[in-house]
């Protein structure tokens, strides 16, 4: 399962080199999957509308201002203040996206190893409190953003957000660092089911969140 999972993760930022371009993978599940917290019809037009206009609007800006890029979605994102805002937006929209469609699952493990466990203890003192002040933090967001749970340069976790679709990756990031879970917090991830219901929305999506896939992102952050 692992395994499986990091090859999908991994595709997901590996471009067409072919073509020079930046490609949208296939869901690691079925749009009914994530019910009764995502309904289809949410995560069918997040994924075939939202997502994919932010893959095609990034080629469609790099190509038209003439960028050559290595398909590396990581380095456009480390350099983002170099680049436009039609490139800075659809380029966090697609990294964004596909983190977020990775630690989501219809099946997801909450036995999270001794490792990750303890450094949630030395950081938020219990999962129950991570929960707790990650919801926190994403209900008092105004507006749309993600808010993210990232291993700092310290290795440390923390808990920040950003607005439209910035992340900690960006080198003019306020606050730096490496998302090992990202959640999204625009209103076309929840309104057709939750409304204005942010919190319940929030409370929902953590029932199926991916511990596996936090816990790779977060060994591979320890080990850079």
């Amino acid at each position: 399962m692992k395994s499986r999972l990091l090859t999908l993760i991994m595709a997901f930022f590996i471009t067409n080199i072919a073509i020079g371009q930046f490609v949208q993978e296939p869901l690691p599940y079925a749009y009914d999957e994530l019910e009764p917290y995502i309904d289809a019809q949410t995560m069918e037009i997040h994924y075939t509308k939202h997502h994919k206009g932010y893959v095609d609007k990034l080629n469609n800006a790099l190509q038209m201002a003439g960028i050559e890029h290595n398909g590396n979605i990581l380095d456009l994102l480390e350099n983002i203040s170099q680049y436009e805002d039609g490139v800075r937006n659809n380029a966090g929209g697609h990294y964004n996206h596909t983190l977020f469609w990775s630690i989501l699952s219809p099946e997801p493990n909450i036995n999270l190893s001794e490792n990750l466990l303890k450094s949630i203890d030395e950081n938020f003192n219990s999962m129950e409190e991570l929960k707790k002040q990650f919801i926190k933090e994403a209900s008092s967001l105004f507006g749309s953003g993600w808010t993210w749970l990232i291993v700092t340069p310290d290795k440390k976790l923390a808990i920040v957000s950003t607005k439209n679709q910035d992340n900690p990756l960006m080198d003019d990031a306020p606050v730096k660092g490496t998302p090992v879970l990202g959640i999204d917090i625009w209103e076309h991830a929840y309104y057709l089911k939750y409304q204005n219901r942010r919190g319940e929305y929030l409370n929902s999506l953590w029932e199926i969140i991916n511990w596996d896939a936090v816990e790779t992102m977060y060994n591979e952050a320890l080990a850079k």
